[in-house]
């Protein structure tokens, strides 16, 4: 995992679940991941489900529970309908009823050693159906509470993830920049991550913005987040350090993107969902795909969007956030309601596209052309649609 550092402390208090070889009995079967927004939570995660992954012959299950998301939070029973497709069952046979769906699920995991991460859970109710209740699996799960209930009824474990030392800050700073910046000062490092807050998020941003400017003295770009910073404390409580860090942060790295790439920045706040497509993305800022991905590739670049397969991104929960009140404060409200429109016309099209393929003879509703700059997908035949 790229300008992952360190944590070899907390890599060795997840390994310390773990006893013997093979099917050996695990120390815990529930271990709860907390902290602050940022601290990299997800990324310890998964780094250790790299690591491990030869303790669970039988596979590992993952799902982003998007509690902390400005939308909705994914239920348990999304996650269930998801994890049991994975497990074989057909989408058809999937039970409808809760209850029934998680006792098909433990059924299915009781005799496998199955690693299951739950990211970004925000209550017990959203993780306890999705525990697996047998010895051999392992549920880890990420989140900003404590999820105090899950050590009082089901024996979890809990690391909580704090920022990172001033020396392995520094060391992701380098991890970063390195081939672009080699010359940089170590105590001028140390301020720059001391602005940061040392939380990872904030670090890999501003780490980016340094790499991008190689020819630019770091004191001008300590200096430059500083007058963030001095603008974020004037409008702001004051009330949480690490939250206005990392704002300051985000907003130094948007300020810096060229006017195209900001207006696709914003605007992706608006669309009705963490996830999206390279083709809803064009329709949603009224672009050419080929420019779309260009500037959505400017983003990734930033560190200000993620890419999670062939053509398909999303946010995390806090840049999703800044970026839905960067569109209502730049953004007229006409032009918000036209890029709302525009994507949501994209799906309607795209879906009727498919409808004429998967289900043909069910009656069509009429639809008007799509507008100006809104291109919907077409299927050449039943497969197409179907994926």
């Amino acid at each position: 995992m790229s300008g992952f550092v360190n944590r070899t402390g907390e890599l060795d208090q997840l390994n310390a679940v773990l006893v013997g070889e093979g099917g050996d009995p695990l120390v815990f079967s529930v271990y709860v991941i907390a902290g602050t927004a940022g601290a990299g939570k997800t990324s310890l995660a998964l780094r250790w489900a790299h690591q491990v992954r030869d303790r669970f012959p039988d596979g590992q299950l993952y799902v982003n529970l998007r509690g902390y998301d400005p939308g909705e939070p994914v239920t348990a029973q999304t996650a269930l309908h998801s994890f049991l497709t994975s497990l074989g069952v057909h989408a058809s046979s999937v039970p409808r009823d809760p209850d029934a769906a998680a006792a098909l699920y433990r059924s299915l995991l009781s005799d496998r050693r199955v690693l299951i991460v739950l990211d970004n859970a925000a209550t017990v109710g959203q993780v306890r159906p999705l525990l697996p209740g047998s010895a051999g699996s392992l549920v880890v799960v990420t989140s900003r509470s404590r999820l105090a209930g899950l050590a009082v009824r089901d024996g979890a474990r809990r690391l909580t993830l704090g920022v990172l030392p001033e020396p392995e800050a520094v060391a992701l700073l380098r991890a970063v920049t390195t081939g672009y910046r080699p010359d940089d000062d170590t105590d001028k490092l140390s301020e720059l991550a001391r602005l940061c807050a040392r939380l990872p998020l904030a670090l890999r941003i501003a780490a980016e913005r340094a790499a991008g400017h190689p020819h630019m003295r770091l004191d001008d770009l300590i200096a430059d987040l500083r007058d963030e910073s001095a603008l974020w404390d004037a409008l702001s409580t004051g009330d949480d350090e690490e939250a206005e860090a990392v704002r300051t942060v985000f907003a130094w790295s948007y300020r810096a993107l060229p006017d195209q790439a900001a207006r696709l920045f914003r605007l992706l706040g608006l669309h009705p969902g963490p996830e999206f497509s390279l083709h809803a993305a064009a329709a949603l800022a009224r672009l050419t795909t080929s420019r779309a991905r260009q500037l959505l590739d400017s983003l990734i670049s930033a560190h200000l969007l993620e890419q999670t397969g062939p053509d398909r991104y999303q946010f995390h929960d806090l840049l999703r956030a800044y970026a839905i009140d960067q569109a209502q404060h730049e953004e007229p409200p006409p032009e918000r309601d036209a890029a709302l429109r525009r994507v949501l016309e994209w799906y309607l099209h795209t879906a009727d596209a498919a409808q004429s393929w998967l289900q043909p003879a069910e009656d069509h509703l009429r639809l008007a052309p799509p507008p100006d700059g809104v291109r919907p997908l077409a299927f050449a035949d039943y497969d197409a649609a179907v994926d």
